[in-house]
């Protein structure tokens, strides 16, 4: 299953589906330089950015490997990496692991941070 990451925290609430709970590493998760920097001077969340070309896909543990090889063999496909994992917990909530180690609960934003050009 394939989402834009401002929508897996909707995704995962949707109550049709069986989630757990989704672990991501927030160090993982590619941003760019000037992005992060953009981000840290107007007080913004880079998870929470309006972006183009990215995706989240869900694929079984034993074919991540598979999924992100095939998927840097992309042209488009730089920086493809596993953020996260899906795992036993509270059901339907997204958290992540910070750079120090800790965990919190990645809450859907209040309202838009950005409105969408296109």
């Amino acid at each position: 299953m394939v989402f834009t990451p401002h929508r897996l925290n909707e995704k995962i609430l949707d109550p049709e589906d069986n989630y757990s709970i989704v672990v991501i590493d927030e160090s993982a998760v590619p941003v760019r330089e000037d992005v992060r920097g953009a981000c840290e001077i107007l007080g913004l969340d880079p998870l929470f950015v309006a972006n183009e070309g990215r995706f989240v896909a869900f694929v079984r543990p034993e074919d991540a490997d598979a999924a992100v090889a095939n998927l840097s063999g992309h042209p488009l496909g730089s920086g493809v990496c596993v953020i996260g994992r899906v795992s036993d917990g509270h059901r339907g909530r997204v958290t992540t692991r910070t750079s120090i180690g800790t965990t919190s609960i990645l809450d859907l934003p209040s309202g838009e941070q950005l409105p969408r050009i296109c």
